[in-house]
Order: structure tokens, then sequence, then C-alpha cells
């Protein structure tokens, strides 16, 4: 992976808004639904050309898809995992009470509703089927994949860029969508996705891109879970970060970047785990760089951590210098100084300024509005330009 050695680089976390018109095809063709193929592979392409040419005018030196061939970071694996078969009830996860929901509960009530009526005006059903695995594991994305690197290296072709990074879901967010009805025991499971997601990893890397994997569950599990303890808790990620460093065997570290968050969950929070309880095992991923949030009012002041945590030597921070979770768009002096903080503890070169998390995460109703999520990454580039001005003067 690239450094940060003549300039502060820039990226996101992966999901750019996507055109109102592939929201609905995506949606079937992850759903396993009916679906024009060849239009949507029509529109997949010149989406994604588009936006990675509007990342390059912004000048983002990191640049990806915007996972414009996917309608959510997560769901697009629906149809690329084997050994699922669909449930008539709605996934395990969505309604669950949170440590956040028990807190403020009239809030969360009055939001579910609201999402509701936005999913509604953009044609979007509620979730009403989910899956479960009641067979081996196997991975059957092969195409899939295959198509999404042709787009993305078709779109990349003398476009000016640093890098360009691929995103995969993390085996851990698999266990948590899909239902376990066929392994015997939890830790057989995880090791078969990890398994099955290995396959998808390694075409990413094998065709020349940076491998970022996904893993909001690995920090948002103790706020989904009041009865578990911290202790608890890291047990869970403990066995969690084994079963990704499993799936990555093989694939060189310099690579690979994580990116864990705590999702969408615009709302309030004052339960979400805290970075010191857990970045002490997140860097055991096998990984050069992670990608964390440290934008949002809940978790800016955790930049502090880092002087407590040794980042190893040959690891990079991508910290989120902006935030999905706050409308207002950051005013640059602001972007540059959250980039001198970090580079003040772990040094310039080892800092690429980044996003909290993405701006069209999962569904329709999520997306943060186009024009402010362009407003913020025109913001983060010209933050990171002050930055580099003082850093390197």
């Amino acid at each position: 992976m690239k450094r940060s050695e003549r300039k502060i680089l820039t990226t996101h976390v992966g999901s750019l808004p996507r055109p109102r018109e592939l929201l609905l095809p995506l949606h079937a063709r992850d759903s396993g639904e009916q679906y024009d193929a060849a239009s949507l592979e029509r529109q997949i392409s010149a989406a994604v050309s588009t936006v990675v040419r509007k990342q390059a005018d912004l000048g983002i030196d990191v640049i990806n898809d915007g996972e414009h061939a996917r309608a959510s970071f997560a769901t697009y694996a629906n149809t690329r995992i084997g050994g699922l078969e669909r449930v008539m009830r709605p996934p395990r996860h969505i309604g669950r009470a949170t440590r956040d929901s028990i807190e403020f509960p009239a809030v969360y009530e009055e939001m579910r509703k609201m999402f509701g009526a936005r999913r509604a005006l953009t044609g979007r059903p509620e979730d009403t089927v989910s899956l479960a695995c009641t067979g081996p594991i196997r991975y059957l994305g092969h195409e899939q994949v295959k198509a999404d690197i042709a787009h993305l290296k078709a779109a990349t072709a003398g476009v000016p860029a640093e890098e360009v990074f691929v995103t995969a879901i993390s085996p851990t967010n698999l266990e948590m969508y899909f239902e376990n009805k066929y392994y015997r025991s939890e830790q057989e499971y995880l090791f078969a996705l990890a398994d099955a997601m290995r396959e998808e990893y390694k075409a990413i890397v094998d065709a020349g891109f940076v491998l970022q994997v996904d893993d909001p569950r690995l920090i948002t599990h103790y706020n989904r879970m009041p009865e578990i303890s911290l202790e608890e808790n890291r047990r869970f990620i403990e066995l969690r970060v084994e079963v990704l460093n499993h799936s990555l065997r093989g694939i060189p570290d310099d690579r690979i970047r994580f990116h864990t968050c705590y999702s969408i969950n615009v709302a309030p929070r004052v339960h979400d785990l805290e970075m010191k309880h857990y970045a002490d095992l997140m860097l055991k991923v096998r990984a050069q760089a992670y990608s964390v949030e440290a934008a949002n009012p809940r978790h800016e002041h955790e930049w502090r951590i880092w002087k407590e945590i040794k980042l190893p030597d040959e690891k990079i921070l991508i910290p989120g210098v902006v935030s999905h979770c706050v409308y207002q768009v950051e005013h640059p002096e602001l972007v540059a100084q959250r980039i001198e903080r970090f580079a003040g503890i772990v040094g310039r070169e080892r800092v690429i300024a980044g996003t909290d998390c993405g701006f069209a995460s999962a569904r329709a109703g999520d997306e943060v509005h186009p024009d402010v999520a362009w407003a913020k990454l025109k913001s983060l580039v010209e933050g990171a330009g002050i930055a580099t001005s003082r850093l390197w003067r």
C-alpha cells in the first residue's frame, strides 16, 4: 500500500451515493429476484465510470468503484454464497433491541417509522425474507467478482490515482446475516464462511487491487447484545479476528486494509464500544492499514489513545476526518487539524485521511444526500492539502 510520503493521501470507506435508477435492479439481483441482467450490466458500467472519474477529478488519491455494482456493502454476498435457503421472516439482526434503543426508546421508535416512510418513497419494500445456512457453505461469486473487477479496470484505465481498492464483507458479518442451521458449532460455521470469502479476497488482490475488508460487526456487537460483558465481548472479537486471519492467509498484508465502524446508526448513542476496549485486538488483524471512525462526536476524542497504544512501524492509520453521521460539512481547517493530530503521534507518512463510514452504506433510505457526500469529500481533499502544507513545510 502507498504511504503518505510526499503529501497526506486521501481515501474513503467505499460506498458513494448510487444513481437512483440503479437501486431497484441491484436489490432485485442481490435478493435473487428477476431483473434484466444485460441492462443492469450496462448501467453498472456507466455508473462505475462516472463515480471513478468524479473521485479523480475531486482529487481523491485512493479510489474505488463507489460500490455502484452492489445494492449494499453486505447484501451483495447473498447470491455469492452457496448453502443458503430463503426464510420468510425478517433478518434476525433487524429490530433487535440494542443498549441504545433501550436507553432512548421513544427516539428509536420515531426513527424506525421515519425510515419506513423513506423506504416507501424509493419503492423499496420492508425486509420480509432472510437467508439461513442449511447446507455446506461454498463460494459461488466467481463470475460476479470477475465482472466487478472488469468494470473497475475499465473505469480506472488512464485515470490518475495513487491506488485503487475494492471492498469485501467479513465472515463475521455474514455470520450475523445468515442464521446457521447446518454446522455443529459457531466456530465451524465461521471458518466455513472464512474459507468461502477467501476466494473473493484472493480474486481482488490477484487482480492488482488493494483489498478492504469491511467488518462493522466487530465493534457493533457489544451494543447489539446488551446482556454481554466487556470481557465476553473481547472473547467474541478474539475469535472473529482469528477467523478473519484464517481467510486472509497467504495474501500479503501490504495489500490489505481493514475497516470497522459503528455502522450507519445516526441516532443517540451512548453505549458504543470504546476504542480502548478493542484497539489492541484490531491490530492483530493481518492488514497493513486500519480504517476507523475518528470524526463523529462520540469518538473524536479517541485520537489520544494512539499515544498509549503503539501502532506497529509497518502499519498505517486511516482515521475518519469527515463523518457520515453529521450533515454539517466539516470545514477544511478542522479536517486539517484532525489529520495533524494523528500525524503528530504516528508520523505523517503513516496517516491516510479517510471517512468514518460509507455515504451509501446499505439501503436506499440510508444514503447521505449526494450533494452533502461530495461536499464532504471536497472538504476532505482541501483539508488534506492544508495539513500537507504545514506538515511538509
